[in-house]
Order: structure tokens, then sequence, then C-alpha cells
């Protein structure tokens, strides 16, 4: 029997194959196993992304949509909010309630009507506004916030090396 997860997960990939989104591409990694995704974001317009195809993977808990998935880059990204390991790190990912650290409001964090699209326009947010406050990559906020042009060049470099994946 499916549980309450595989069937939304489901929903939202039909209502993803019928009704596609600017900005992003999604699909199931593996078709056996709907609990994870290979998501392709496309760099925004008007941002030092534009132009890049960023590959991730989002992967579902069982107890979703309790519970958020974790989005992690598979292509190299240079922003203050993914870790060096391309684990990305936004409110909307971090677990319900309060936040333990002080930084997030509950409000501001993950909910059970967030679904893929929501999810991945928020990153598309992301990259279009780092948030520097709370970094990930503390090296990328630094730069993003004190050196433009060398945070520019590695994320110019990025984007090339994005493109030549394809």
């Amino acid at each position: 029997m499916a549980s309450q997860a595989s069937l939304l997960l489901q929903k939202q990939l039909k209502d993803l194959c019928k009704n596609p989104v600017d900005g992003f591409s999604a699909g199931l990694v593996d078709e056996n196993n709907i609990f994870e995704w290979s998501v392709t974001i496309i760099g925004p317009p008007d941002t030092l992304y534009e132009g890049g195809f960023f590959n991730a993977i989002m992967s579902f808990p069982p107890n979703y949509p309790n519970s958020p998935p974790t989005v992690k880059f598979a292509t190299e990204i240079w922003h203050p909010n993914v870790y060096p390991d391309g684990r990305v790190c936004i409110s909307i990912l971090h677990p319900p309630g309060d936040d333990p650290n002080g930084y997030e409001l509950a409000s501001e964090r993950w909910t059970p009507v967030h679904t893929v699209e929501s999810i991945v326009l928020s990153i598309i947010s992301m990259l279009s506004s780092p948030n520097d406050e709370s970094p990930a990559n503390v090296e990328a906020a630094k730069e993003w916030r004190d050196r433009k042009d060398e945070f520019k060049r590695k994320v110019g470099r990025c984007v090339r090396r994005s493109q030549e994946m394809l």
C-alpha cells in the first residue's frame, strides 16, 4: 500500500509534468523511488548565475510533508547559502518549530504546505538574493560582502562549468 508521502509526491510530479514551471525541471532519479528527485535549476536572468544549469538531488523523508526534504547540489556552486558539499541552507528546509539558535521565526521554517515547486522557487530566489547573515558557506559570504569581484569570478567559473556538463 502506498504511503501518504508517496501519493503526495506522485501527485506533485504529475502536476509538474503537466504544468512545467519556468526556471527548473524535475523528475525522479530512479523511477522506482518516488523519494529521490533530480532537479535542474536554470540560473535566474539578471543574476550572477544566469546561464548556468545547476543539478541537485532532492531527498524526501518517509514522513513528508511533515518534515522537509534535503536538497544538495551535484553541480559545483559558489553561494553563501550552500555548504561546500552542496547542501542547500534556506529557512524553509529547516525542521518545523522554533529555531534553537534564534535566527529564524517558526513561520519562516518548514510547514507541510510547501511543495516541490515552492521549494525550488525558494532556491531560485536564494540565488537571486543571497542571505549572508547566517551563511552555510562563510567564505562565500565574506566574498559576497567584501570582495565582490572575487565572488563574481568564482560564480562565473561555476556557471561555465555547469554549461560544459550539458
